[in-house]
């Protein structure tokens, strides 16, 4: 008889938080990550969210104010997040994972 185990995984601001890895301007900042044809907002920073900018917000209502507020915007990038969720979950936490399963 083996054990089955689900995990879930969640990295809060994902999108976000891969864009500052590559951009260290952005951290402690208010940030979105913008839908394809940079339409809406469809992923916030918690400063972003502390703002009171709400998932799937139109772009082009904040982008006048942006620089004020010091909000920063990225279009999004789909294969920077696939490739950072893949190496978020091959290396290190599955590593882990196995590691705490084994003890």
């Amino acid at each position: 008889m083996t054990d089955e185990y689900i995990a879930l995984v969640d990295v809060n601001s994902f999108y976000v938080s891969a864009e500052r890895v590559f951009d260290p301007s952005l951290l402690d900042r208010p940030v979105v990550v913008l839908s394809n044809n940079d339409g809406c907002c469809v992923a916030m920073s918690q400063e972003a969210k502390d703002l009171g900018i709400p998932f799937g917000y139109p772009w082009f209502k904040l982008q006048a104010t942006a620089d004020k507020i010091g909000l920063a915007a990225r279009s999004s990038n789909y294969e920077l997040y696939g490739e950072m969720s893949a190496r978020v979950m091959n290396r290190r936490l599955l590593h882990e994972m196995q590691l705490a399963f084994i003890l």
